[in-house]
């Protein structure tokens, strides 16, 4: 069995996706949230009231998943779901004072991540950088979607 060269590439590239989950965890759990919860705050700051299979479509989330995600923000208080003045059958979502509260607390982290990250890289850097993962998720998204 071949082991991955731990000076090649995609070893390292590994090695920042583990260091980045990690480093979130750490963050996010000082303001004791999940990793999978800031996007959905950001997106209900941005624009309340959304309903459940909007936020499942954004999010790029089973409806399964969005709904148990749901529950334990609301519980939290971050969240609240109330049924549709015009379609009871459509549930919306939206943030709480505490979600707002805790929503900037969550930008803040992420704005922290991305300077521990790219903080000593030069504008020219990162713009390469950029260029190169929006590269590399082009290809991953052609190789998901081959018949």
């Amino acid at each position: 069995m071949d082991v991955i060269n731990k000076d090649s590439l995609y070893y390292i590239f590994l090695e920042v996706l583990r260091l980045h989950h990690i480093r979130t965890h750490m963050l996010l759990d000082e303001i004791g949230i999940y990793p999978g919860q800031p996007p959905l705050l950001f997106i209900l700051n941005k624009k309340d009231g959304q309903s459940q299979r909007e936020l499942s479509d954004k999010l790029m989330l089973a409806p399964a998943t969005l709904t148990v995600m749901i529950k334990r923000m609301e519980k939290s208080g971050l969240v609240i779901r109330k049924q549709d003045d015009k379609d009871q059958r459509v549930s919306r979502v939206y943030i709480t004072e505490e979600g707002r509260r805790i929503c900037k607390d969550a930008l803040k982290a992420t704005n922290v991540i991305g300077e521990e990250c790219f903080g000593n890289f030069t504008a020219e850097e990162k713009v390469i950088l950029r260029r190169l993962l929006m590269e590399m998720r082009d290809n991953l998204n052609k190789a998901n979607h081959k018949e």
